[in-house]
């Protein structure tokens, strides 16, 4: 289905990605039928050079912000959710660069190659024998390089997942600082492609979000230690990873959202004109998911101002309330996006079941019970109680 027209302070970049989001809809079919990497889409958005909008100006980029960032990514969502992950997932790690690479002069040039070349960017921070748990690390950077140079070492690192790892140009990984480093006590590396050797060590055959090839690898880099970004992990994750990655994810089921309500009104519009008078017996269900369609944009646009008033304050970015509230997001949208794509599907009947109706609501439904599981909410929601341990809410509407 078509986006609907932007509005509000995005609005250039969605008309920007215009073309790549019709792109997107025409391979969604394929790109999920045979799980398979979006590559139409992101020579697109090469092409109108999106994969550098968060890259400032003065490193040749587009000068965005998160609210651009989240909007394209809203965007291709409604159209092909894994390209609106994937690309979700991309800038979640250019936000990183960009908020605390611009000290150093690798990541200076790194940040001027990208925006220039259109990088794409990955992420390697799960690692066998850890899991789930990004705060942790078993790997280092501390393995020097037989005969290299004195700021050379070689990383290897079990990653149980790394989307889209054989199409990133280069893939920002976790590990421990040294190898006597404990494992919370972690660094960020980009290693680009031409520095890394991917071995594969487990498929992708999913029930949803095909597209984004999340395969696991054993990944062996050789790179220098100028390419550590200086600011620890753990800074790094509540500062900016944290709050970016659940915005823009939540952004990206909200796109699933958006369609899917979308289809169902398309539908229940159809059955109205062929029964004037009669109520179509979905349009119940239509008008509860639209409830929850507009709850769920409050609280991703919410959520978005209250990063962008803290963005600049560290002490607001690691409190122990602006953590709990980016975890409620993540967890909430997650739930929602199930919740009304499923009352979607019952507005729409068996038209939204079905794999060759215009109104089927299958991919939707497959690719939206992804959310809960991405970073499982049980984990996040875990987290979160011991957090509130530590915080008591204040009360106030604006709180």
């Amino acid at each position: 289905m078509r986006a609907p027209a932007p509005d509000g302070p995005a609005a250039m970049a969605t008309e920007a990605a215009a073309g790549a989001v019709a792109v997107a809809g025409r391979h969604a079919d394929s790109v999920d039928r045979e799980a398979r990497f979006p590559s139409e889409t992101f020579a697109a958005l090469r092409e109108a050079r999106l994969l550098g909008l968060m890259v400032p100006r003065a490193f040749g980029g587009g000068g965005g912000g998160l609210a651009d960032a989240a909007a394209v990514a809203h965007a291709l969502a409604q159209n092909c959710p894994s390209s609106g992950l994937i690309y979700a997932m991309h800038q979640i790690q250019v936000a990183c660069l960009v908020r605390h690479g611009q000290g150093a002069d690798w990541h200076r040039g790194f940040l001027e190659r990208l925006a220039g070349e259109q990088l794409l960017l990955a992420s390697a921070t799960t690692e066998a024998g850890i899991g789930g748990d990004v705060r942790s690390s078993a790997c280092a950077v501390a393995n020097a390089i037989e005969g290299g140079m004195g700021g050379a070492f070689r990383l290897e690192k079990q990653a149980t997942v790394i989307s889209y790892g054989m199409e990133a140009d280069a893939i920002l990984v976790t590990a421990r600082r040294t190898a006597d480093s404990p494992p919370s006590d972690q660094v960020i590396v980009p290693v680009l492609r031409g520095q890394t050797r991917l071995e594969e060590i487990g498929g992708w055959d999913t029930l949803g979000m095909r597209g984004t090839r999340s395969v696991g690898y054993r990944l062996v880099a050789d790179a220098e230690r100028a390419q550590i970004l200086p600011l620890p992990y753990a800074d790094i994750s509540a500062r900016t990873m944290l709050p970016v990655t659940h915005i823009l994810w939540s952004s990206v089921w909200l796109g699933i959202a958006t369609d899917a309500v979308a289809r169902a009104a398309a539908f229940i519009r159809a059955e109205a004109r062929k029964r004037p008078g009669i109520p179509p017996p979905g349009g119940r269900r239509l008008a509860e998911a639209t409830a929850g369609l507009q709850a769920m944009r409050g609280m991703v646009r919410g959520a978005l101002a209250r990063f962008e008033e803290a963005a600049d304050d560290p002490d607001r970015l690691t409190s122990v309330g602006f953590a709990v509230a980016m975890n409620t997001l993540k967890t909430e949208a997650a739930e929602m996006v199930v919740r009304i794509v499923g009352q979607a599907m019952l507005a729409g009947g068996l038209a939204a079941y079905r794999n060759d109706s215009p109104y089927s609501l299958c991919r939707h439904l497959r690719d939206a019970h992804s959310a809960p599981l991405m970073i499982n909410n049980d984990r996040i929601l875990g987290n979160t109680a011991n957090l509130l341990l530590a915080h008591r809410d204040n009360g106030s509407l604006f709180g």
